[in-house]
């Protein structure tokens, strides 16, 4: 990889000006940067050239590939509903490398340990370089600088920000779609590998130059709810099974049985209650970690204690959330993917269970979007700084291995509090400096620990509000230096080679900082 000229931005983080031949616009600060111009749009498309019928079935996934030109160099992009349980990703890189195609780029929604075998695909030359979260080892391959490219860490709404806005081209997207009907009408609910939305896909239909549907589950025309619509669909391919619905659920979508963790989600549900956030009519969102989901089980008896109903909760929905709906404890769940089987069924059966796309929910470049409106949203983190920044896509030792998802989008609720332990692996998660920066500390309103709650000094009214409420209120710098006695001091800085692997994107488009190179 080429070496690129780099800039401190707005946060003080050296960032590099142009990314796999593009220019970059360094992060100039929350609301600094207001984009100009027009969104993007696909190719027009003649009626004339699709059977009239309907019928827009191939025999293959290669096939529709040919139809749909697929070149060297192209970017194809998929989804990840299927979470570890995807399988189309994988056969798509398969079958364009079997095609003979090379340089590609892959511009998955996320990808997951499953996807291991694309590095098989890298080290060929069949895929040049990935743009999207990087789970596991895919992030593990970027941060040892292995790939040719540059990747590029983008949230749910960053993502179609980027697509909408022109900066990136989708030439073929690949859908994943547990139900279909021949014209492309295609939905996440039905069929025996439903696995709840196709929203993170909705972008891509839109304004990709070519779309294929790939189904294992065709119903007669019409396929309804039709989540993806067969107007933007220019082929469908039938295959023996596109995904595994039980790997949806993982490690991180279970809840904890750690005593520090229910301490701390019990910590977390207690402030959300004192300090008046809880009451009729409100909203919150929690993450599918282990924490915060036990956090949503406390907060349920919370509510009906007090006799409290919130008026939507935001998900990814767990059948922790479901139980909340059905028990009349709040009036919707607005989705943007479902992370158990419980949260597939409800999407299916409660016309109150609502799936939404990265557009409503979290697209910076639109005429406002949900997450805003949200009175409270619980998260977490791999590190958080004495600043109130905060780190979700590299450890204390620099690996890239997890992706932004919609934690960025979802820093613009009321009240953004990260529940974080205070040690996690003998490494103490608060530091002096981040050593990624994925969040800005100004958006960061309380980090939660079982040693403590501390308020961003920002925040004048959420420390009026819980004073005298009997919570371990303490200033972050305090709870830090306790750890850092009891570990011995602050974690070691990371190795790092003097070569960017990555750039982290913030919501607008802009660069807030880099992944480097780690030397192991």
């Amino acid at each position: 990889m080429a070496r690129v000229e780099l800039k401190k931005n707005a946060l003080g983080r050296m960032v590099p000006l142009m990314v796999n031949g593009k220019k970059q616009v360094p992060y100039q600060g929350v609301d600094e940067h207001v984009a100009k111009g027009h969104h993007a749009a696909p190719p027009i498309a003649s009626s004339a050239n699709y059977p009239g019928d309907g019928d827009k079935r191939v025999g293959s996934l290669a096939e529709a590939l040919e139809m749909c030109g697929l070149e060297d160099g192209m970017t194809l992009s998929t989804h990840h509903h299927f979470r570890n349980g995807d399988l189309v990703g994988n056969l798509l890189l398969d079958t364009a490398g079997k095609m003979g195609k090379r340089e590609l780029m892959w511009f998955p929604s996320a990808s997951f340990p499953c996807h291991e075998p694309v590095i098989g695909h890298m080290e060929k030359g069949i895929v040049h370089h990935i743009e999207g979260s990087m789970n596991g080892p895919l992030g593990d391959y970027c941060t040892d600088g292995k790939m040719r490219g540059m990747g590029v860490l983008r949230s749910h709404g960053g993502r179609w920000q980027a697509i909408q806005d022109g900066e990136v081209h989708v030439d073929i997207a690949v859908i994943a779609a547990p139900c279909a009907d021949a014209f492309g009408n295609a939905n996440g609910v039905m069929g025996p590998a439903a696995c709840g939305s196709l929203n993170f896909a909705l972008a891509d239909s839109l304004y990709a130059d070519k779309v294929i549907v790939v189904t294992d589950h065709l119903v007669p025309f019409p396929a309804i709810p039709w989540q993806i619509q067969g107007n933007n669909v220019d082929a469908v391919v039938v295959v023996d099974k596109v995904g595994d619905p039980s790997k949806i659920v993982s490690g991180t979508t279970e809840v904890t049985k750690s005593p520090d963790r229910l301490l701390l989600a019990e910590l977390v549900a207690r402030f959300v209650r004192d300090a008046g956030i809880m009451r009729d009519g409100f909203s919150f969102q929690a993450g599918a970690g282990g924490t915060a989901l036990a956090f949503a089980i406390y907060l349920k008896e919370m509510m009906k204690k007090a006799g409290v109903k919130a008026r939507f909760i935001r998900g990814g929905s767990t059948k922790y959330l479901v139980e909340m709906l059905n028990e009349g404890l709040t009036d919707y769940i607005l989705d943007g993917q479902t992370f158990d089987l419980d949260g597939v069924a409800s999407m299916r059966d409660n016309p109150r269970h609502v799936a939404t796309s990265p557009f409503t929910s979290y697209n910076y470049h639109g005429k406002g979007f949900f997450g805003t409106m949200v009175d409270a949203v619980v998260l977490g983190a791999t590190e958080v700084d004495v600043k109130f920044n905060a780190n979700v896509v590299t450890h204390s030792d620099g690996r890239l291995l997890h992706g932004i998802g919609g934690w960025q989008n979802c820093l613009f609720s009321g009240c953004t509090i990260l529940a974080v332990p205070a040690v996690r692996d003998r490494i103490p998660v608060i530091v002096d400096e981040v050593t990624t920066l994925t969040g800005p500390g100004e958006l960061i309103d309380v980090v939660i620990t079982e040693r403590g709650i501390a308020i961003n000094p920002r925040r004048h009214d959420l420390m009026e509000a819980v004073r005298g409420k009997g919570l371990p209120v303490r200033d972050i710098r305090e709870i830090q230096q306790e750890v850092y006695a009891m570990c011995g001091g602050a974690p070691k800085a990371p190795k790092r080679g003097g070569e960017v692997v990555a750039a982290v994107k913030w919501v607008d488009g802009t660069v807030i900082d880099s992944v480097w190179k780690v030397k192991r």
